[in-house]
């Protein structure tokens, strides 16, 4: 039985091609194939649905994908990742999540919208919300320094790096309508960033101080030990989320594993940051789960957990 792939894609340019033609190659005695996805104006319903595994990394920032993933996974399509859990992420939940897992975060506070929407009347609208915000008893649980970010998004868009009440203040109110989190600063000795591919995980050494193409430190990898600590906790986080692929970072502290940001469904395949062998190893594993679910060897993590699956 034929398989067609497609994968989703923003301006990454190291990727795709290679990736496809490995695809093509490893998958041709299976009579799988793979294209770059070509999506226009598509029905509600495709019989059969014109792709049977979708790798998406790009609908984060392009809605229309977003839409079209949703439907083609009600209808059969195996999509990397789970385009359903992967609108609903948040940074705050993450950190509640690892809490319960028992993998140490930073001390987190989500923070009431400091502006609203037109339409919101703050006298009948807003009679839930506290104020004005206890900003002493926000510091004192979180500590200072800390790190003022949005809830949702990525990118070190709109990072406030926080050092006193004031710093807290100033930056929150240049914040306008996006839901805020302030998360303790932990000053790290280390810092380790994972790629989770299915149950493998790739863990780099790793700089955010330094320029962008040099952050992963690939000629001093960390110590066996907390390569494998952080390599268990980062293959926990990515199932229990439910994704096939993911990065985790880790901010090491004392010996002790933070995670600091593991929400990124979309991970860092480039291969001048990752290098080339974290791109060899990218593009045998991703290969590998595309023809597991394209030859039906696999199920999607996601695939029962949503309600509307027992319907159809």
């Amino acid at each position: 039985m034929e398989a067609k792939v497609g994968l989703l894609v923003g301006v990454e340019n190291t990727f795709p091609k290679p990736f496809l033609e490995m695809v093509n190659e490893r998958g041709r005695p299976y009579q799988v194939t793979a294209e770059l996805a070509k999506l226009g104006g598509v029905p509600e319903i495709e019989e059969p649905p014109r792709y049977q595994v979708i790798v998406d990394r790009i609908s984060h920032e392009v809605p229309f994908y977003r839409a079209y993933l949703k439907s083609a996974a009600l209808q059969g399509t195996a999509v990397i990742n789970d385009p359903f859990w992967w609108e609903a992420d948040e940074k705050f939940f993450e950190c509640t999540l690892a809490r319960r897992l028992g993998i140490a975060v930073p001390r987190t506070v989500v923070l009431p919208n400091k502006e609203y929407i037109p339409y919101i009347d703050p006298e009948r609208s807003l009679r839930n919300l506290e104020f004005p915000l206890d900003w002493d008893g926000i510091c004192r649980y979180t500590g200072l320094p800390a790190v003022l970010k949005p809830n949702t998004g990525g990118g070190w868009r709109d990072v406030y790096m926080i050092d006193t009440l004031d710093d807290l203040i100033r930056a929150y109110n240049q914040t306008g309508t996006k839901t805020m989190i302030l998360q303790e600063r932990i000053e790290w000795q280390d810092y380790l960033r994972c790629v989770v591919i299915g149950r493998e995980v790739l863990v780099f050494r790793y700089d955010p101080n330094r320029p962008f193409m040099e952050r992963y430190v690939t000629d001093a990898p960390p110590p066996a030990g907390l390569r494998d600590q952080a390599a268990e906790q980062a293959r926990v986080l990515t199932e229990a989320l439910g994704y096939d692929m993911d990065t985790v970072e880790f901010a090491v502290r004392d010996g002790v594993l933070y995670a600091i940001d593991f929400l990124n469904p979309a991970p860092d395949f480039d291969s001048f940051s990752i290098k080339a062998d974290g791109f060899k190893w990218v593009l045998q594993h991703m290969c590998d789960l595309v023809l597991g679910y394209a030859r039906g060897e696999m199920e999607p993590p996601w695939r029962g957990a949503h309600r509307w699956w027992r319907f159809v």
